[in-house]
């Protein structure tokens, strides 16, 4: 079985729109969650924010990981999710990666995202919407 966040994954998003001034690799950390409800939560956090931070994509283990500031691993404790501290270490992850061949890829690239990182507040309630839909849509399957 799959478990990636056993895996220590440094992000290199210095190409991130926040970043890209600066040249600066910024640390992050990084929660996985399944691909479905990542996805669903992707789509309301493009409806509903600009703080969409850069999203990657594991086909191998079918889950989305969405970078998110430094230091929310401490104190993350959202029930089918994982919360992973990088601190720059581990793989780097860079952009394209190999689609459909087991290989993490990015959903959301750094140069593509409107932020370094989501904002953990707002990546919260977009989990918990996003779980609330799919519950509510496999009840009328």
């Amino acid at each position: 079985m799959c478990n990636p966040m056993k895996r220590e994954a440094g992000v290199d998003i210095s190409r991130s729109r926040t970043t890209a001034q600066h040249h600066q690799r910024q640390d992050c950390d990084l929660v996985t969650v399944p691909a479905r409800q990542g996805l669903e939560a992707v789509d309301i956090l493009r409806r509903g924010c600009d703080g969409l931070g850069p999203v990657m994509h594991d086909n191998a283990c079918d889950t989305l990981g969405f970078l998110v500031p430094p230091g929310t691993a401490d104190g993350w404790d959202m029930p089918g999710s994982d919360c992973t501290q990088t601190a720059g270490r581990g793989m780097r992850i860079s952009d394209g990666g190999a689609p459909g061949q087991g290989a993490t890829h990015w959903l959301v690239p750094p140069d593509a995202a409107y932020s370094g990182a989501t904002d953990p507040a707002e990546l919260r309630a977009a989990l918990g919407e996003a779980a609330r839909t799919i519950e509510a849509v496999d009840r009328c399957q």
